[in-house]
Order: structure tokens, then sequence, then C-alpha cells
């Protein structure tokens, strides 16, 4: 989850009702706390909100006087200006610094930072680099008994019982289709597909060829197989991407190389795709060559902005039976992390900041919206702005049957890409292809402290 298409996601973004407004930004791109005179003036609230996580906005914060702070994200300015402006409208002795990082320097940038005596106070957390960001992080103060009662997966992140960051949000596979295309195969919302056999029916429909040349896909999966094939079907099979250590991958099983069969079956037998057909199956959906792909949440907004000409509908992922496992893997987008280094002070402030924003359901809405991913806040999973969003409407039954395998290093999904690769191009055999893959994912995790979380889930076998 690449976060490249964060700036065109900022258009979905919604204002923060009642509590924020747009700031103004400094020469460096950095946002300063606090609203300007051509700011809209923010409201600030008086009164206690939040579940059993609670903020109290008339909690005087560093006893008043003058403080500042600086918060570092990669690319979501407007969205992070919002809610720093809410909170100086409450606290307005709390200035808050916005730094930009681009995502390509943030992992480079923020680490030397953060072993200094002047790096940021608050930051923004990608699980992706949880073993480089961890040894920094000062652990939450809110109990974890409150923060469970409030939002998913939070045992998940337990170091020691205690937490230091969490997912206020969960981004997941589903199938986005080209309605056109639908309704010109003589499809309605009838032949949406439950299970795979059905998904590979539909598709054979959607196909269309002149002669030898395929014209249009019914199903494209190119670049990313195992992103949205690989990594989380065999949960549907009823394995693990980890074995019972939780250090051991498991991606020469039977389940995946049931997995990867179904794939080359599909283009070779079924002939509904190619491996030549577009270097990415997500570009070629958005291009209208395409009448079926598997992306997560953030294509949504992708769709929205980069081919907003698509005319294009959303249903959950198909399983192998209509009683699976689960449905898939899913992941986190993290909430803010605390600079066990920083001052005292700035980290006490960086402390009310987290709690303000866990207990801030408008920022909730607005993060997950922004970020297309299905609220981690309890009490938000039904609520109407989420669900107008349809990748998230789709997930609303069954999000609970989606699995997080925790903060997996990066070699999981880089040798199986490989695999499916060599697959596909130069003529390896699943069996080969994947064996190769689990060597070379052991030889990588030798020294990472990784272990699934996978034993979490509310329905694995105990």
């Amino acid at each position: 989850m690449k976060k490249k298409w964060i700036a065109a996601m900022m258009a979905a973004a919604i204002a923060f009702t009642g509590l924020a407004g747009c700031g103004s930004k400094d020469s460096n791109g950095g946002g300063q706390g606090g609203n300007s005179e051509d700011s809209p003036k923010v409201e600030a609230p008086t009164e206690p909100f939040g579940d059993t996580v609670k903020y109290d906005p008339s909690v005087e914060i560093n006893e008043g006087k003058d403080i500042t702070v600086e918060l570092w994200e990669w690319g979501s300015d407007d969205l992070f200006q919002q809610i720093i402006d809410g909170y100086t409208a409450m606290h307005p002795n709390v200035t808050i610094k916005l730094v930009n990082n681009p995502w390509e320097d943030y992992w480079t940038k923020l680490p030397l930072a953060l072993d200094g005596a002047n790096g940021p106070a608050l930051f923004n957390v990608h699980n992706s680099y949880h073993e480089n960001l961890i040894n920094y992080l000062a652990p939450l103060e809110i109990p974890v008994e409150d923060l469970e009662a409030d939002f998913t997966g939070v045992a998940a992140h337990l170091i020691d019982d205690k937490v230091y960051y969490i997912d206020y949000g969960m981004m997941t596979g589903t199938v986005y289709y080209n309605k056109d295309m639908w309704e010109t195969a003589g499809l309605t919302d009838a032949d949406i597909p439950k299970t795979w056999d059905q998904m590979r029916e539909v598709a054979k429909k959607l196909t269309i060829r002149e002669g030898d040349s395929l014209v249009q896909a019914g199903l494209n999966f190119n670049d990313d197989f195992h992103q949205n094939y690989l990594l989380g079907l065999n949960y549907q099979l009823g394995e693990n991407l980890f074995q019972e250590d939780g250090k051991t991958p498991n991606v020469n099983s039977e389940s995946m190389k049931k997995v990867m069969q179904m794939l080359v079956d599909m283009y070779e037998t079924d002939g509904v795709g190619s491996k030549d057909f577009g270097e990415k199956g997500s570009d070629s959906f958005g291009q209208g060559q395409s009448a079926m792909v598997i992306q997560w949440g953030h294509y949504y907004n992708t769709l929205n902005t980069t081919w907003s000409d698509i005319n294009f509908g959303v249903f959950e992922i198909p399983t192998f039976d209509e009683n699976p496992y689960a449905y898939n893997r899913y992941n986190g987008e993290s909430t803010f992390g605390i600079n066990k280094n920083a001052p005292a002070d700035q980290q006490a402030v960086a402390q009310d900041f987290v709690k303000y924003f866990l207990a801030n359901d408008d920022a909730q809405i607005a993060f997950n919206l922004a970020m297309s991913t299905f609220p981690a806040k309890k009490s938000l999973a039904d609520d109407p702005k989420i669900l107008e969003n349809p990748s998230l409407a789709v997930l609303s039954e069954h999000i609970d049957h989606y699995i997080w395998p925790g903060p997996m290093p990066s070699t999981v999904e880089t040798s199986l890409k490989k695999a499916g690769q060599d697959i596909f191009f130069n003529g390896v055999d699943i069996d080969t292809a994947l064996n190769a893959a689990q060597e070379e994912i052991i030889r990588d995790m030798k020294s990472s402290a990784f272990v699934s979380v996978e034993n979490l889930y509310e329905f694995a076998e105990k």
C-alpha cells in the first residue's frame, strides 16, 4: 500500500464538522497550527466527546503556556491540517507544525530525526516500517481496555501489554467491475458471483476477442496477483500465511498452489485475460480495456480522480465456497506515533493529540473516507457516510472475517511476486516457484523479529 496515491485521495476527504477548518501553510510546505485571518473560524467544542476513549477539551494543556511541536507526514497536508486546526482551536497555546516529507524520503529521514534530540514529537506511522520505528515509539497512555472497547484489532498491536499505535482503518481487496461492459454482456446484479467458479463463468462472458487477439479482458490481475490473490485467498481455504510458530512462512502450501493454479487456468484455459494484456490490471481497467479487477480500497479514490469516466461498481471478493474460514487479509492504516526521545512537555501534547484523534468521530470518518478504509472504530461501522462508499459498504457484513497477519516483512510480497512472474513469464512450474519463494522468505527473515498475529483472528482454530 504505497502512498504515492495519497495526494489524489485528499479530494475525497470531508471536513471535520464543527471541529476543523482549513489552515495556513508556511513557505516550506508545512502547515502551522491555529487559524490564520483568511481561514474559516473553527468552532471549538466545550463538552467531552468520544465513546470509551473520551476527550475533555476543558483540560488545560502545558499549563496554558505556549508550546510548539512538529507532526511529520508524507503527503496528506489538507487532511492533517484539518485535525490540527480542530485541536488548536481548543488549545490556542499549542502550535503544531505540519512537516511534509515525500514517501520516498520519509523512511530515510524519519529514523535519523527520531534518533536525535530535535525529532518530531508526532509522526505518521505505516506498519510496514514497524521494525524501523518501534524502538523510537513511546507507548500510548490510554488504557488498553479502553482502546479495545472502541477499536477492532487492538490486541494484535500489544507488545508487553503496551500499545504504541493502533489501526484507525482497515484496507482490503474488493472486486471492481465496469457496469457498462456488464450490461453489454447481458449481466445483471443477479449475476454478481459469490464463488470463484461463478466468477470464472462471469469473466468468460465479459471477455471479447477478435480472432486470436484479446480486445477486452474479463478479469485482469497483471502486476498484482501476489497482493490480491496469493496473499489472501489461502485464508479462504483455511491456511494461514505463516505456520504455527508464527515465523515460518507457509507459501508453498497446498492452498497456495491451488490459488496459483486457478490463476494460471483463468488465463491459459479460460482465456479471460493474458499476461501480455497490459502491464498493470489496475491501469487496464481504468483505461476501459478490462471488465473486472481486484484492488484494495485506495483504488476507489483513484478511479474517482484519475479515471472518473469509468462507470464502475464494487462487490465483495468471491470465495471457494460460501462459508469460508476468512475472506481475505487486510492491512491497517495506523494512528500517529509519539517520539519517546522528545522533551517531556512535547510528549504530553502528543499523547493528548492522539487521544483527541481517537475520540473524534468526525476525524475518524474523514481519515477513513480519504484512505478508503473501513473504520476500526466499532461505533462507525454502520455510519451512513462510510456506507456511501461502495468499496466500504460491501465489506460491512463480513469485516470480522478478514485477517491481519501483522506487519510482515516486505520479502513475503516480493518473493511471491517473483514466483508468479517466473510461472507466467519464465515457464517455471508452480511447485518449483513456490518452493523457491519459501526458501527466499526464510532466508530474508532470519534476523527479523516478526511474529504473525494470525492466531488472534476471532475465528481462528484454537
